[in-house]
């Protein structure tokens, strides 16, 4: 019986990807073999690279001058490659920190160039973001690095930052999860395990006239440039994800591309934020301005009972919901496979264990 899986990654997948995939798993559009044991250089996987790429183009709609590259690595890998690629020698990184993510983005990149932090939510315990328009660049800085969703915090940016040097993104947590204006960024990226497939895979997206001055020390597959020639396959992909990953985006357009997925997105998150909040029982730590689409935080009255929650509903098919070990408490990840009705039977959990403890 399938669960439903609030994990924050490797994340619940779309039942219809899972499916066509059990099908198709020994004989792929009729080889003979898997899709695992296919050359990735062969005509037929070189088709599903391609199409992986403009479906991403088409979903997003990346405007023309910028790489869409498939890499290795995860997120945690471009917290290095990208000021490899895009701070020269002498050059600054600016970046804000509004939790755990961002605190590692920091740590990397502070090995290859001197980071200037220009915002910082630790006097909120990090459950707030910035105002808009409370931070700006730096002299020297080449770029301004932040993170939209802090998957562990479960705070959120409602606005995409200004300023006059390229803005890095790391929508690892929210790629996928509704439109976006892909020209206000010089570099997006995102590992696959949330909303875009399983992991192995991270979708880097990164603006043409920054790609070509990474340092001679980058290594060969974290250079944009050196992947953007060779198709992202300078060396052997993980092709199983791959192709998983492209079934994902054709279900993300055949139910109805971003506009139909915000939608969808957002009536979840805020189905659960109001059953939190209309109950003296659950609590949320992040300030409602700043909360989260993707992952809910949340708290029960008496922390003894935390454990008790967690697997009491696991016992009713509601999976991974223990909060990040930094953190404890409970966390929902609702992300695009979630479905409502998933939503609401945590809800009705929730309901029942109150009844239950209060």
């Amino acid at each position: 019986m399938r669960v439903y899986n609030f994990a924050a990654g490797p994340a619940t997948m779309p039942l219809d990807v899972l499916e066509q995939a059990r099908s198709e798993l020994t004989d792929w559009r009729s080889k003979g073999m898997s899709v695992m044991e296919v050359s990735h250089r062969s005509k037929d996987f070189v088709a599903v690279a391609e199409q992986s790429e403009a479906l991403v183009r088409e979903l997003l709609g990346v405007p023309a001058g910028y790489h869409v590259l498939f890499l290795q690595g995860g997120a945690t890998g471009q917290f290095s490659a990208i000021p490899q690629n895009l701070a020269p020698e002498g050059a600054s990184v600016d970046v804000v920190n509004t939790g755990a993510w961002s605190a590692k983005a920091i740590a990397e990149a502070e090995k290859y160039a001197p980071v200037t932090v220009v915002a910082d939510e630790a006097a909120s315990g990090y459950s707030t973001v910035p105002a808009q328009g409370a931070f700006g660049s730096s002299d020297g800085a080449a770029y301004l690095h932040y993170t939209p969703n802090e998957t562990i915090g479960g705070v959120e940016f409602g606005y995409v930052p200004e300023v006059d040097v390229p803005l890095v993104a790391d929508m690892s947590s929210t790629i996928m999860s509704r439109p976006l204006d892909v020209s206000r960024f010089g570099l997006i990226y995102a590992g696959a395990q949330k909303n875009l497939g399983p992991a192995g895979l991270c979708l880097v997206i990164v603006r043409e006239d920054l790609v070509g001055h990474a340092r001679q020390s980058t290594p060969s597959v974290w250079d944009y440039s050196r992947m953007a020639a060779s198709g992202s396959m300078l060396n052997t992909p993980p092709t199983f994800g791959w192709y998983l990953l492209g079934l994902t985006l054709e279900w993300i357009r055949d139910t109805g591309g971003l506009q139909a997925m915000g939608e969808r997105n957002k009536a979840k998150a805020d189905r659960l934020y109001a059953a939190i909040d209309a109950s003296d029982f659950y609590s949320n730590p992040v300030a409602p301005q700043a909360r989260s689409w993707m992952n809910v935080p949340f708290l029960v009255a008496d922390p003894a009972l935390e454990k008790d929650f967690v697997s009491g509903a696991a016992a009713a098919g509601l999976a991974n919901l223990e909060g990040h070990r930094s953190v404890g408490g409970m966390r929902a990840s609702i992300y695009n496979a979630m479905p409502m009705e998933g939503v609401e039977a945590l809800i009705d959990f929730m309901k029942e264990f109150e009844q239950k403890h209060a």
